[in-house]
């Protein structure tokens, strides 16, 4: 497997705090099975602004050291980058990063609030030759309550990577009710861990991997897991398949339309 997404470097952003826990995250990662790991530092300007060089010579050193230790785990330099209308220019001054120098570009939203001037981004990406893969879809506010958004925007070209943590329910009942929906759909294209810290995310994989698993079968789950993160990194096109518009049931609006505790009250009864 190929985890696409992760904050594992020390001190560059709400990351691993040290070295040492930068070491700890990569052996839980080959532990439950990823072979590769892409660093996806947060590039934010005016708060996380370690540029793409310095990236690289942390992913490279560490590479090494991985390699004396006889840890077999392939490390890749990418970004999260936060959207702004600098996407483009962060990209070519060498500040930002595309995916192992790809034309595949992760990148996040504000987690509240619909960005203006999402569609111009996702054009001028476009334009200049830019796949752009947004992470963790199911996380916004604004679509969980508009899903529909989703479906827009991958038929405009832009892939989506769920995080593993979702469907755990790690981000709240409603994350976890949307994301089961994308996957149900093929509106999910890969996954990542997003993960930050030590045992978090990593030492749940295995149950995750089952439930996705039950969900979507093994086929499809290898695919996001292993197939299109490599067609990612070795920048090949990634053929999709046809997402399906979807309307939540009656439940799902009731669980979505509440906060995450009245939800998980919500569910208990609905259950029942």
């Amino acid at each position: 497997m190929i985890d696409i997404h992760t904050h594992i470097l020390p001190n560059i952003d709400d990351r691993a705090r040290s070295i040492e826990e930068t070491f700890n995250l990569i052996k839980e990662a080959k532990s439950v099975g990823f072979e590769a790991i892409v660093s996806t530092s947060h590039y934010m300007e005016g708060y996380y602004e370690t540029d793409a060089p310095e990236r690289e010579v942390w992913v490279n050193a560490i590479y090494e050291n991985l390699k004396a230790k006889n840890i077999d785990v392939e490390l890749y330099l990418g970004n999260e980058i936060y959207m702004s209308e600098n996407m483009i220019k962060l990209l070519e001054e060498g500040k930002a990063s595309t995916i192992n120098d790809t034309s595949y570009v992760l990148f996040e939203m504000p987690l509240n609030a619909e960005p203006l001037n999402l569609y111009d981004s996702i054009y001028e990406m476009m334009q200049y030759k830019i796949v752009p893969i947004l992470a963790h879809p199911e996380r916004y506010t604004f679509v969980q309550k508009e899903p529909e958004l989703i479906y827009d925007l991958i038929q405009k070209g832009v892939l989506m990577q769920a995080n593993y943590g979702s469907i755990a329910g790690q981000y709240g009942e409603k994350a976890k009710i949307i994301v089961k929906k994308f996957f149900e759909n093929n509106m999910i294209h890969m996954l990542g861990s997003d993960v930050h810290r030590q045992n978090t995310v990593y030492p749940k994989i295995p149950e995750i991997l089952s439930e996705l698993s039950e969900l979507i079968g093994e086929e499809k789950l290898k695919e996001l897991t292993t197939t299109n993160p490599r067609l990612v990194l070795h920048n090949k096109r990634i053929d999709i398949e046809e997402p399906h518009e979807f309307e939540l049931t009656w439940k799902e609006k009731l669980m979505m339309s509440k906060g995450d505790s009245f939800g998980k009250v919500i569910k208990k009864f609905l259950t029942k």
